[in-house]
């Protein structure tokens, strides 16, 4: 019996089994390990590679839960109204986002509608999820219609099923998903996203195309499927201009590639949050410091930061992310003009 097959069976047995088994597909947090059967170079056949790997391992992650170090603190919850409803469209050269939170922004250019790693969902994950801290910033019901998602990794916070299968009903969008992922979403109720490795690119509108970039991260939902499926940015190009979203990613020489293969950018979307420990993030998620560093690189002509102040990713305090970028941007007077801090729900017109 190949693997495919035992990975298949395993899953019925668990859908089937109550008792312990049932509570142990719940820990294992959606680990079906979907393994993706195709050739590239950055695949052994297992797992996906980067060019620059994580140095930090299980004793690292061991050694951050049993440390003396704290989350800053929380609020539990803060009731915020939703902002107004997007227009339905926007053309024209015009670039408009809405910061939805987290690692969700609806990117309205060229007449399309794009949605980045949208979750709607009160926590990541049923029963053992995180929960959000603040509403999403725009109701599900005022969207308008998405013609596109955008999925930069299968983490809990960043793919959320239940909000895919939601959209897939309402909206029928196209999904892009880096390899890998199509197969396992399929698995999950939501079919027909479209795998994309890291440099390719597909035509989602007539002179409109968005393309998986590198990004330095990992993969996985449960114990066992470590980078079974690739993660990845997007850049989006098109008559208005090219949209840079980062999704979740640390530091790493990719950025000047990506400023090379995509010179003059209008939009980068930098994560900020999840940045503490920094001795155990800076390889995965990018600091406020390191935002600043990436905008430079990139060269992009605004940049704004996403990934904060609705789920907790690191010890960083709910607005310590922002505190924090402002107080860099202060000492950064060449840039500091060309960042764009948006809360909950609030949108802006690029420049």
């Amino acid at each position: 019996m190949n693997l495919r097959a035992v990975i298949q069976r395993t899953r019925r047995r668990l859908r089937r089994s109550g008792g312990v088994l049932a509570v142990t597909a719940l820990l294992l947090a959606g680990c079906a390990l979907s393994v993706w059967g195709g050739t590239v170079s950055h695949y052994d056949g297992w797992r996906f590679h980067q060019p620059e790997p994580l140095t930090i391992g299980f004793t690292d992650w061991l050694k951050r839960k049993f440390s003396d170090s704290h989350r800053g603190p929380w609020r539990d919850f803060t009731d915020t109204p939703p902002g107004p409803p997007p227009p339905a469209r926007v053309d024209g050269g015009r670039l408009r986002v809405t910061f939805v939170n987290h690692a969700t922004m609806l990117i309205q250019m060229d007449g399309l509608n794009i949605l980045t790693d949208p979750i709607w969902s009160e926590q990541t994950l049923p029963v053992f999820g995180v929960r959000r801290h603040r509403p999403p910033g725009i109701r599900f019901e005022d969207l308008p219609p998405i013609d596109v998602v955008l999925i930069s990794h299968d983490h809990h916070d960043h793919m959320d099923l239940s909000t895919l299968r939601r959209l897939a009903r309402t909206h029928h969008p196209r999904l892009y998903v880096g390899l890998g992922n199509a197969t396992f979403l399929a698995g999950e109720g939501v079919p027909g996203a479209i795998d994309l490795d890291w440099w390719q690119s597909a035509e989602i509108a007539p002179r409109v195309t968005v393309t998986a970039v590198l990004a330095r991260h990992m993969s996985g939902r449960g114990l066992f499927d470590g980078d079974h499926r690739l993660w990845c940015g997007f850049a989006v190009q098109g008559p208005s201009g090219s949209v840079y979203f980062a999704g979740d990613t640390g530091w790493g020489s990719h950025f000047a590639e990506i400023a090379r293969r995509f010179p003059n950018l209008r939009l980068a979307l930098l994560p900020i949050g999840g940045f503490k420990p920094e001795w155990y993030q800076h390889e995965q998620h990018l600091g406020p410091a390191d935002a600043v560093a990436a905008h430079r690189t990139l060269g992009a002509a605004t940049s704004v930061p996403i990934h904060f102040g609705t789920f907790p990713n690191g010890d960083d305090a709910e607005t310590e992310p922002v505190q924090t970028l402002r107080a860099v941007l202060e000492a950064s007077p060449d840039v500091a003009s060309h960042f764009l801090i948006l809360d909950n729900g609030e949108s802006a017109e690029i420049p």
